[in-house]
C-alpha cells in the first residue's frame, strides 16, 4: 500500500458485518463476507432520532456503456433519493455506477462504493478522484478483500454484486444488455428478497434488452421518482414530510432552501452564504418561486412557503 494512497484516502478500517447496523444485513445473504474493509464512514440513520434504525439504502447499477437517456435517469434517481437521506450504493464502475455516485455527491448526500478489488486498489483507476471525494464527503469505499489479497476479476466483480444487493433495501437497474453484470445484481436482489425496480428501455437498443426481459419476468417498472419515493416514504402523501417538500432540484436550489430554513431571509446575505453570483441567485430564486417553494416579501426579502 502506497503512502500516497493512505494520505488521499485515510485509514483502512475493518469490521465484522455484525458489528454495525448498516452492514449487519449481510448476515442474511447466502454467502456471507467474513470481514469488510473500508475507508471513510459507515452510513448512519439520519432520517429520525432513532439511531438504532438502519439508514434507508438503494443500489443503482447498470451498463458501463450507457446512453444519454440512461445517464439522465440514473442521475435523477440518485439525486432525488440522496437529497432525502437515502444512501446510494453502487460499484464505482464506468457508466451508470459512477453517475449514481456523482449524483448523490451533487445532492450533498451519502454514497457507498463496493469494490470488486482489494480495498487499496481502486478500479477503474480513472475513478480514484471520485473514490476520494466519496470518502471526503462522508461516504465510504468498501471491499471484502484485504490489502494485497489475490483476486480473480472474472469472479470477484460478480461476487461483490451480492454485497451491493445485500446492503440495499431496493435495487434499481438502469440499462442492461442481455448479458450484463447488472443482471447478476438483479438476481442476487431477487434471491435476497429485495425490491427490484427496472427502468424500461427502447426495444430497439441492445442495452435495453436485459432490462426489458426483467420486466417481462415481473420486476417493478420504474416510471418516475414517485415509484421509489412511495417505497421509501409510504406515508409521505398523508404526512407531508417536511424533509421531502423542502428540497430543490439542483444543488443551488438545495443550498438556498437550507439557508432560508436556517432563518435567513435577506437576499444579499443568502448570496454571501451560498457563495454564488447575484445572477445565479436571481435565476435560482425565480425557479423556486415558479415551483411554489418560496415567496417574495419584497425588498429582496424571501421566505419558504
Amino acid at each position: 500500500m502506497s503512502t500516497l494512497f493512505s494520505r488521499f484516502y485515510g485509514k483502512i478500517n475493518q469490521i465484522s458485518p455484525l458489528e454495525n447496523n448498516f452492514t449487519g444485513v449481510l448476515d442474511a445473504i447466502a454467502v456471507k463476507p467474513k470481514m469488510l474493509y473500508f475507508r471513510g464512514k459507515i452510513p448512519e440513520n439520519m432520517m429520525d432520532d432513532d439511531l438504532t434504525k438502519r439508514p434507508k439504502c438503494v443500489a443503482i447499477v447498470g451498463t458501463r456503456h450507457c446512453t444519454k437517456y440512461g445517464e439522465e435517469v440514473a442521475y435523477k434517481i440518485a439525486f432525488e433519493l440522496a437529497k432525502r437521506g437515502v444512501v446510494v450504493i453502487s460499484g464505482l464502475a464506468y457508466g451508470i455506477d459512477s453517475i449514481a455516485h456523482r449524483a448523490a455527491l451533487d445532492a450533498e448526500g451519502v454514497t457507498v462504493a463496493v469494490l470488486g478489488t482489494p480495498i487499496d486498489q481502486i478500479y477503474p483507476r480513472a475513478h480514484e478522484g471520485l473514490a476520494r471525494e466519496i470518502v471526503e464527503k462522508g461516504g465510504a469505499i468498501m471491499s471484502e478483500y484485504a490489502v494485497g489479497e489475490k483476486v480473480y476479476p472474472k469472479t470477484s466483480f460478480l461476487a461483490r454484486n451480492r454485497l451491493i444487493a445485500g446492503l440495499s433495501d431496493a435495487v434499481v437497474i438502469v440499462e442492461a444488455a442481455e448479458r450484463s453484470g447488472s443482471l447478476n445484481t438483479a438476481m442476487h436482489a431477487l434471491d435476497q428478497g429485495k425490491e427490484l425496480f427496472v427502468v424500461p428501455g427502447d426495444i430497439t437498443r441492445p442495452m435495453s434488452a436485459g432490462c426489458n426481459r426483467l420486466l417481462k419476468q415481473g420486476a417493478n417498472p420504474y416510471t418516475g421518482i414517485d415509484d421509489l419515493l412511495d417505497f421509501y416514504f409510504p406515508k409521505r402523501r398523508k404526512a407531508g414530510l417536511k424533509q421531502i417538500v423542502l428540497f430543490g432540484d439542483t444543488p443551488e436550489e438545495m443550498s438556498l432552501i437550507k439557508i432560508m430554513h436556517d432563518g435567513v431571509k435577506n437576499g444579499e446575505e443568502m448570496v454571501q452564504k451560498a457563495g454564488m453570483s447575484v445572477a445565479l441567485f436571481n435565476q435560482t430564486m425565480t425557479m423556486l418561486e415558479i415551483k411554489g417553494l418560496v415567496r417574495s416579501l419584497g425588498a429582496n426579502q424571501w421566505m419558504l412557503k
